[in-house]
């Protein structure tokens, strides 16, 4: 695989065959850019192949590339209590993210990692797992977290809050699809107004569950 790094895509990892389990497997081993390097592990979605709603993200945090889990650490949580406030049964989601390995810096060595934003490269690069990830699940929604995961699925003029709580028709990786894009978790917990911001969120969430129906 020598030089597969320097062509960032994660096309050659990405088996044609097999479901869910066969994705995980292979994706632990990709090498299709850099980020792989600094980051403990891949970490790929979780949730059932019969999930109706896949919920998209940016890229994994701290605790997600710790635990090898999406949607472990405290972004996590407040999406989970945010989907049952809405209706949604999180049990009943498959979650991933635009990007399967944490990108971080650190201010000194042996501090923190911050998270770092993955570059439109980057989310290119990963791609085809989540394309394979859309194959495999075929969910009836789509709820787009954040500007870097819409960006990923809708390309770069993307901008979540010209379209935030409404209901997209694209096609996406070649199939039809039906989206809700929303903020990401992590902005809530940002948010000055950190209680107006979760409902909002819970809002657009309701607008997910009313299209799932």
């Amino acid at each position: 695989m020598a030089g597969t790094e320097d062509a960032y895509t994660a096309e050659p990892f990405v088996p044609r065959r097999g479901g869910l389990p066969a994705l995980r497997e292979a994706a632990a081993d990709c090498r299709g850019c850099p980020l792989h390097r600094a980051a403990t592990q891949t970490v790929f979605g979780a949730g059932k192949a019969s999930a109706r709603v896949m919920l998209v993200g940016e890229q994994p945090g701290d605790q997600e590339d710790r635990q090898g889990k999406p949607f472990v650490g405290p972004a996590g949580k407040l999406l989970d209590r945010a989907l049952t406030d809405a209706g949604i049964d999180p049990a009943d989601a498959y979650v991933t993210n635009a990007v399967k390995h944490f990108k971080f810096t650190r201010a000194e060595p042996r501090k923190r990692r911050i998270h770092k934003a993955p570059t439109l490269r980057e989310t290119t690069a990963c791609g085809p797992w989540l394309a394979a990830e859309l194959d495999r699940v075929a969910p009836e929604l789509i709820v787009v977290l954040g500007a870097t995961a819409g960006k990923a699925l809708l390309g770069s003029s993307f901008r979540v809050t010209q379209v935030r709580g409404t209901v997209l028709e694209e096609e996406i990786h070649g199939r039809p699809e039906r989206l809700v894009p929303t903020v990401h978790p992590s902005a809530v917990l940002r948010a000055d107004d950190r209680e107006g911001a979760y409902w909002g969120l819970v809002s657009d969430l309701e607008i997910a569950a009313r299209a799932l129906g």
